[in-house]
């Protein structure tokens, strides 16, 4: 993480070490509009169960509580426009439960294997939290309280500690799995050069595609291909089923939302459509951490001097700002506005105006230099401008809140197939048969909807299923058809396999003609005008990692592999790929020297453990929950996100 990131961070005291920023996300970063306990749910009261995982219930509160703050969290970041409907689709309710219960599923493991976190370890963890110090000394109990009742929503000091606790708790069972791991010398040296060194290339793809119209393939060229090739075409088990569905884009064109409303969802929301004051600034930081502060203000004195006597200062930045962030782009911090800095920063920054340059600034961080480039003034978007934006959102809301009432009616009166005909003829609504489809596969007359084919592979013979979602809206399905796996007759797969068959034709083709050309374009003085004269395009690139997208490419690890084997002006021999054949020439390398190793390994070394702990955690934890009761209750679920009017 960069210096500019850790400044960005939520400012004052709840400055969290990196194990508890999302616990510090979830208990503190909730605003005040969204403190409603009816902004999430209808009818849903807090003590109500969504989940429960080895005995211990997760609740509406504490679910309601992680919701909100992911929807603030998505807005904040992506601004009014994010519409409830989409914030729907994007499943965060189902990415809330699952956070939950991998947490409690965490603390139960964690329980299972005997840790614990002391009176003591916590009191550590309390008293090493920067904002609750004060001239290197613990604040005190008085104002410790006082700060969390200050919060939004209040917080009593048992539930941030026993938050606390959980947390500390789980970092302590991840360490416990995974400290035993670690990275050789020559296998550190390997991965840092393996993502650090780059090349710059001359590309000359040779598609399939550009071939497809040389192709022609028989009956009888389609029959061989087929017959050598019979057990990719297999077909897994499919089913057919029956459907009702309450269709959402048929709901929402019935609805009209009165234009009072509108304007009331509006001016109760203004802040959606507001754009605080911002300011574009660069600074030059220089680092205080575990560094004689004397001497680092004597030097940031001395840049601060140079500043002033009119020294470039986006070189400066450059040259010897130690905010990694930042230095390259000469220490540009780009628009943002208040609560974005910690609070000595942003008091600085704000008080100037576009061309002024600060005094010395002291944060936590070091000393900084601050030049402010622009500023923005506050805008609110006039109602006019947000009014077909607005009425469009409501009327969604009506529609899901409309639709999610009915589906909960007609479950109470499905039980079995005959009743979706009967509900469906005294509502007028439209029940409707599939085709066959696997489990993979979009529902033929729904479309892609995994919950629902999950639920038709699921059900057994005459049983219904209650209401799913799908992207349409709620569906009812029954299945009235099994078919078993088969490897279908050539007939019934005909398109697919003269797809393939010319498709592979046409990639032979390709590696043809790239090695009728390779020695021409490897012996050839000019890469380029080579390729062009025999009528392809040699494609540049900038100085490229592995796994980076490459022209008419893509990412692709055979071209990775051979290029970063080649010297400079080295040209390839054809590179087979998935969709083309592929030379190309290394124009440039940019080796990855030993002081560099020297100088990035140890930051590296914490880097690549913790991607490999992570891994090796996660798979723990996958195995681990195996063995657990986790019980759900979709039903409060649903009604939990249930949008309100």
């Amino acid at each position: 993480m960069t210096m500019l990131d850790r400044m960005r961070r939520h400012k004052g005291w709840l400055k969290w070490s990196l194990a508890l920023v999302v616990l510090a996300f979830i208990v503190f970063y909730i605003p005040s509009f969204l403190d409603d306990p009816t902004a999430v749910g209808v009818g849903v009261a807090p003590g109500e169960v969504v989940a429960e995982v080895e005995g211990v219930d997760l609740t509406v509160a504490e679910f309601r509580r992680r919701y909100t703050g992911q929807v603030q969290a998505y807005r904040t970041a992506y601004g009014a426009s994010l519409s409830d409907q989409l914030l729907r689709q994007l499943g965060i309710e189902q990415q809330i439960l699952q956070q939950m219960i991998d947490e409690q599923a965490s603390i139960a493991e964690a329980q299972r294997l005997g840790i614990r976190v002391s009176d003591e370890e916590l009191a550590r963890q309390i008293f090493a939290i920067p904002g609750l110090q004060e001239n290197g000394q613990f604040i005190g109990e008085a104002r410790y309280e006082q700060l969390l009742r200050s919060q939004i929503p209040p917080l009593t000091k048992a539930e941030f500690e026993a938050s606390l606790r959980r947390s500390l708790m789980i970092d302590k069972l991840r360490a416990a799995l995974t400290e035993w791991m670690a990275v050789s010398e020559p296998e550190l040296e390997r991965e840092f050069t393996l993502r650090n060194e780059k090349v710059k290339l001359q590309i000359v793809a040779l598609t399939a595609d550009a071939f497809r119209d040389t192709v022609t393939v028989s009956d009888a060229d389609m029959a061989s291909y087929f017959e050598s090739r019979k057990a990719e075409y297999r077909v897994g088990e499919q089913r057919r089923v029956k459907m009702l569905l309450l269709d959402r884009d048929q709901v929402h064109a019935t609805l009209t939302v009165p234009p009072a409303e509108v304007q009331r969802s509006y001016n109760d929301n203004i802040s959606l459509y507001q754009t605080p004051e911002q300011i574009r600034a660069s600074h030059i930081l220089l680092n205080t951490t575990g560094r004689d502060e004397a001497a680092v203000r004597t030097q940031a004195e001395d840049v601060l001097a140079q500043v002033k006597a009119g020294a470039d200062f986006a070189e400066l930045a450059r040259k010897v700002s130690e905010d990694e962030g930042t230095k390259a782009n000469g220490g540009d911090l780009d628009y943002f506005g208040r609560g974005r800095m910690v609070p000595e920063f942003e008091a600085a920054a704000f008080a100037m105006e576009p061309g002024q340059v600060s005094d010395l600034v002291r944060t936590q961080y070091g000393f900084h230099i601050i030049k402010v480039v622009d500023k923005r003034p506050a805008v609110t978007r006039a109602f006019d401008e947000v009014r077909a934006q607005i009425e469009d959102q409501l009327k969604w809301e009506r529609t899901d809140q409309q639709i999610d009432v009915r589906a909960g009616e007609l479950a109470g009166r499905i039980d079995e197939p005959s009743d979706l005909d009967a509900v469906a003829r005294e509502l007028g609504l439209t029940v409707t048969e599939s085709g066959f489809f696997a489990r993979e596969d979009p529902i033929p007359g729904l479309g892609v909807a995994p919950q629902a084919a999950i639920a038709a592979f699921q059900l057994a013979d005459n049983e219904v299923s209650g209401p799913v979602t799908s992207p349409r809206g709620p569906v009812f399905v029954t299945v009235t058809e099994t078919r078993d796996p088969y490897v279908p007759e050539l007939a019934e797969v005909a398109d697919r396999v003269r797809e393939d068959a010319i498709r592979a034709r046409a990639a032979e083709l390709s590696r043809q003609r790239a090695s009728q050309i390779a020695g021409a374009l490897r012996s050839a003085s000019n890469f380029a005008a080579a390729a062009k004269a025999r009528g392809f395009e040699a494609k540049d690139t900038e100085l490229v990692a592995r796994e980076s997208v490459l022209p008419d490419v893509g990412v692709s690890p055979e071209v990775d592999k051979v290029a970063f084997g080649l010297p400079v002006g080295g040209v390839s021999d054809p590179i087979p790929t998935a969709d083309s054949t592929v030379i190309v020439r290394v124009v440039e390398r940019d080796e990855v020297t030993p002081q560099e190793f020297l100088q990035g390994k140890e930051a590296f070394r914490e880097q690549l453990l913790s991607e490999r702990r992570g891994r090796f955690f996660t798979a723990y934890m996958t195995k681990a929950k195996s063995r657990l009761r986790i019980e759900i209750d979709d039903d409060v679920i649903r009604r939990l996100t249930t949008p309100v009017i």
